[in-house]
């Protein structure tokens, strides 16, 4: 790197401080850009800004912040990296089935490097994709990675830009792709220098997080710039092969083109530059199909969008909460109208928002959607960081499994949730600002009043053994009853990929039959039924059509022509007979 360039529109001087050796002047050039180019810099040199002779600052594109965020910045040349995946093209999306993984708390050592000893078993489970939650740096040393200030920057803690490139490298090797999760609604607030550069932020929105990111605003070109290149730069410089959008119901921008769109529009462009496919996937509580339409059609043009109406309604059924947000839901009924139109709230009345809420999904493919029954946040922002596995027997949770894995929408998986980890998924912490450490961890305790959870039972994130308890425990692969859940994971994804019908993205291939007293659900997926028995009792269920079991998550089941009598708490899975199919 030799070539130094920062926009600060309204600085009056601002100089490089080269390991506080050097202070040297940068000049100000065209739409409040200043450069200075220095040939003889090489890489792994640390440098700051000055503005007006002020405090040296970090880069706000740091490629890399080797001592935390409020460190000097480190000259990076990515062509140093000698990569191996130069043929790689990541699987279609269509095919996708993700592993959310967080990589402080998945192996012991929380590293990039040593995430790679564990890939095997991904492989090996049948994950196709790795949906990494944010790595740019964040404030301390552990933490969830949605407080991050360096964006450009790999968490230090992980093992910085080059383990993430191993890592990525290593991925490739395997056949699996790599997305990361990016937040472009807000930026943490220790170690966030930006709006001493410019006009990164507004006052005109505010979102739950801290200040809203100027889309809209005066100088907010170069703010939307500031994005799309960072998000260019994960695709580029470390091969990473789609992004996961946080929470861009809290993106505010008025722009006739919106940011959303224009990201789409340039990754569209990269894709042509390399030659490698990308994907977008955004988080979107608004139930917006709008996200993941066509642009011809007025959409934004996004790749798939979280859907949390599915969880919502599956989790409701399967452990009884009617807590908060899931207050909304709870019947079977609200599950069969998720698996049958995507939406449970689709232009519907919300009780818990106390308004109308969504849009109906017309003209998708299922394809847009993904379906998962845990996730970071539906795990960790529980008091206690309770996973399905601490609220459900075994044999609710093989329903919950087999539903997330033959559901029209693409499967995700959080990681440990395969083996049924025991390990909690808790919200850590690593503030080093003491009030703002305090303010988190009383904001926390206030956060669960609406659950009805004790604030003396909510765990503090800044104490280190939130983090610590947080990390998968990987002896119990091999423990009972964790291997007979590996077992069925394996069963169910295997069953996935070799029945088309279970990978058909079309929505009115998929049928629901359910009984809300007898609390019984069966999925039909063309040639496949799902059969589910939520209740504790054995129930005889007529099928439409006369099959062979596939899979079952208890044995002791039996089959009368189109009858299927099914145990208590359990799912079978049945493909109609071949002879009597309808071409």
């Amino acid at each position: 790197m030799n070539d130094f360039q920062v926009w600060a529109p309204d600085a009056r001087t601002i100089h490089l401080v080269l390991e506080r050796s050097h202070n040297l002047p940068l000049n100000k050039t065209d739409g409040g850009w200043w450069r200075l180019s220095l040939p003889e810099v090489t890489s792994g040199t640390d440098y700051w800004y000055s503005l007006d002779d002020g405090k040296p600052l970090p880069d706000p594109r740091s490629p890399w912040q080797p001592y935390g965020v409020h460190g000097p910045s480190r000259t990076l040349d990515h062509s140093d990296f000698a990569w191996s995946d130069l043929r790689w093209q990541p699987p279609p999306l269509s095919s996708a089935i993700f592993y959310e993984l967080h990589v402080g708390t998945f192996t012991p050592e929380g590293t990039f490097d040593s995430a790679i000893h564990k890939l095997d078993h991904l492989i090996q489970l049948g994950v196709t994709h790795i949906e990494l939650m944010p790595v740019a740096e964040f404030p301390g040393e552990r933490g969830w990675g949605y407080d991050g200030v360096d964006l450009f920057a790999p968490h230090h803690a992980y093992g910085g830009p080059s383990g993430l490139k191993r890592f990525v490298d290593a991925c490739h090797s395997r056949g699996l792709a790599v997305l990361l999760d990016v937040v472009y609604n807000h930026l943490g607030p220790d170690g966030n220098y930006l709006g001493a550069f410019g006009p990164y932020f507004t006052e005109k929105y505010h979102t739950p997080w801290g200040q809203a990111v100027n889309l809209d605003g005066p100088g907010s070109t170069e703010v939307r710039r500031f994005l799309c290149d960072n998000a260019r730069a994960w695709l580029r410089d470390y091969h990473i092969d789609g992004l996961r959008l946080d929470a861009i119901h809290a993106i505010f921008d008025s722009s006739a083109i919106h940011f959303l769109e224009q990201l789409a529009i340039e990754i569209e462009d990269l894709e042509a530059e390399t030659g490698r496919g990308f994907d977008l996937i955004a988080e979107n509580d608004l139930n917006d199909p709008r996200v993941v339409t066509s642009r011809e059609a007025g959409g934004y043009g996004l790749d798939a969008q979280w859907n949390d109406d599915f969880h919502h309604a599956l989790h409701a059924v399967l452990t009884g909460e009617h807590i908060g947000y899931y207050s909304d839901f709870g019947k079977i009924e609200d599950l069969a109208a998720s698996l049958k139109n995507v939406y449970v709230y689709a232009g519907r009345y919300s009780e818990y928002r106390g308004g109308v809420h969504g849009r109906p999904v017309r003209d998708l493919s299922t394809h847009r959607f993904v379906g998962f029954l845990q996730n970071h946040d539906q795990v960790g922002n529980r008091a206690k960081g309770d996973r399905v596995s601490h609220l459900l027997s075994i044999r609710m949770l093989k329903i919950g499994a087999a539903l997330v894995l033959c559901a029209p929408f693409l499967p995700m998986l959080f990681q440990g949730e395969e083996f049924g980890a025991n390990t909690p998924f808790l919200y850590f912490t690593d503030h080093q600002d003491p009030a703002l450490a305090a303010a988190v961890s009383n904001g926390r305790r206030e956060e669960f009043a609406p659950f009805g959870w004790k604030p003396e039972d909510v765990p503090d994130p800044q104490a280190r053994g939130s983090f610590e308890s947080s990390k998968l425990n990987w002896r119990q692969i091999e423990q009972h009853p964790h291997d007979d859940i590996l077992r069925w994971y394996q069963s169910l994804i295997s069953l996935r990929r070799s029945h088309p019908a279970l990978c058909d993205g079309s929505l009115d291939r998929v049928d629901v039959e359910f009984n809300e007293n007898d609390a019984w659900l069966t999925l039909y997926r063309q040639s496949i039924a799902v059969v589910c028995n939520v209740s504790s009792r054995r129930l005889s269920i007529f099928l439409r059509f006369a099959g062979d079991p596939l899979l079952a998550s208890d044995p002791d089941f039996a089959m009368h022509g189109n009858v299927v009598d099914v145990p208590g708490e359990s799912v079978m899975i049945v493909e109609q007979t071949a002879k009597r199919r309808i071409s």
